[in-house]
């Protein structure tokens, strides 16, 4: 089924009368016509995508590459928690962890090995998880 005939339920006039036998010169002109206005809408399409993509891209940081066996700690952000009825957010450490990277789905979705207790699913997005950093040595603990 054609578009026009989906939208509309019936068929295109296309200026002309068709006959069944023979050769009829408007047809010529009309498919040039229309490959014109075909490869005309294909440049600005290509265009208007270029200048989505370069807007898009100004945002876009560098994204972390993770492997299998790093360490990683989970934002809270999303998380709730509750503690005998009361919503303690403001209290809550910002990040839990450290969590090993169990298995790398995506480039941006990470599979994390999770204790038993934590009861959240443990396929998350990059943008939940930071690189864990080791204390140095007689660094204070806050």
């Amino acid at each position: 089924m054609l578009p026009f005939k989906a939208n509309y339920r019936q068929d295109s006039r296309i200026g002309f009368k068709v006959r069944k036998k023979g050769k009829y010169k408007g047809a010529g002109k009309f498919v040039t016509k229309m490959k014109k206005i075909q490869e005309e809408a294909k440049v600005a399409l290509g265009k208007a995508q270029e200048e989505i993509k370069k807007y898009t891209d100004r945002k876009r940081g560098e994204v972390n590459k993770y492997k299998v066996e790093d360490l990683v700690i989970l934002s809270t952000k999303d998380l709730k928690y509750q503690i005998v009825g009361k919503r303690t957010e403001k209290l809550m450490e910002r990040f839990v962890g450290p969590y090993k990277v169990k298995k790398i789905v995506l480039a941006n979705i990470i599979e994390l090995e999770l204790p038993s207790i934590v009861k959240i699913y443990p396929v998350v997005n990059i943008s939940r998880i930071y690189r864990y950093i080791r204390q140095v040595e007689r660094q204070r603990k806050e």
